[in-house]
């Protein structure tokens, strides 16, 4: 039965003629509804706002602060070098081209040990001495995932006496890029639930105030999408205003970042605050909308 009234009310749509002028008002009406529906809330929107605000300045804070992690891990592990310390008597060159074949090995450059023994005791001021110093190569590496695997390959050539890189502060900074990344994580899982739940209990306030305007509305056979509509622009708005505010303090922090960036001359990651930006105003909205439509899934049978 409900079927066929379904099927019967689709054909009549299909030849009801569209009036753009009819779309107008109902838009209007919409955008009326949404308006007055935050009015009716009151006070409490701009604790809502408030609250959302505080949690998509500490989600973008995060966002931003692991962006800029990558990109000191990135460069860092770029920059990095492995330093090879060959036996006495050992053909540099031939050396060289040997470690040159290894995959990801991206350049070797040769310091040989008369250049770093002048080099040495021009700085510390040493005496004129038998230099103990070994021919050494400084071998750079494509990638800084790979700087394990060259190591591990140059460290099994019997001509290499000793090697050495920065590995502590490499673990280190992949350490932090990965906490930092886990956080932001967490904040994103914890964003949704407390933007839900706070859009959820204040729709629920507002279908119960207008609760018989919507059963009257129900008994016209208004539209469910026109009832429904205005409660999803309000949870929306939420999220975009709180989005807005939260742009003040994440400048801030932003600043912050790139004056550290300007410290360690290491650039800024491309487009790296119009990326947390937009997925702010994203995530805000698109919770702010979610909650709004699962209130109304629960509370009102529409």
């Amino acid at each position: 039965m409900n079927s066929q009234k379904m099927q019967i009310k689709k054909k009549v749509k299909k030849h009801i003629p569209k009036d753009w002028l009819c779309e107008l008002r109902i838009l209007y009406r919409i955008s009326m509804e949404t308006f007055n529906d935050i009015r009716r809330t009151g006070i409490v929107n701009l604790v809502i706002i408030t609250t959302m605000a505080a949690i998509l300045t500490i989600f973008g804070s995060f966002f931003r602060t692991a962006l800029s992690v990558s990109t000191f891990a990135h460069e860092l592990g770029n920059v990095l070098e492995i330093s090879v310390y060959l036996k006495q008597g050992t053909d540099t060159n031939a050396a060289k081209k040997r470690i040159k074949d290894f995959e990801h090995v991206e350049a070797v450059k040769v310091i040989s040990k008369d250049v770093s023994w002048i080099n040495l005791k021009r700085e510390m001021g040493l005496p004129d001495i038998e230099n103990p110093l070994p021919d050494t190569l400084h071998v750079k590496v494509d990638k800084p995932e790979n700087i394990d695997t060259v190591f591990n390959n140059v460290k099994s050539l019997s001509i290499v006496e000793d090697m050495s890189y920065a590995q502590d502060l490499v673990q280190k900074i992949e350490t932090l890029n990965k906490v930092v990344n886990s956080i932001t994580v967490v904040v994103i899982i914890i964003m949704a639930i407390l933007t839900i739940t706070i859009i959820n209990n204040t729709i629920q306030l507002v279908i119960q105030s207008r609760k018989d305007e919507i059963e009257i509305m129900r008994l016209m056979g208004v539209s469910n999408w026109y009832i429904r509509f205005p409660l999803i622009i309000q949870g929306a708005f939420y999220g975009f205003m709180g989005s807005v505010i939260a742009l003040f303090p994440l400048n801030v922090v932003q600043n912050g970042l790139t004056n550290m960036h300007q410290f360690f001359m290491i650039p800024s990651p491309v487009f790296a605050q119009n990326i947390v930006v937009i997925t702010m105003f994203a995530m805000g909205i698109l919770f702010g909308a979610g909650g709004s439509f699962l209130c109304i899934k629960k509370h009102l049978q529409v």
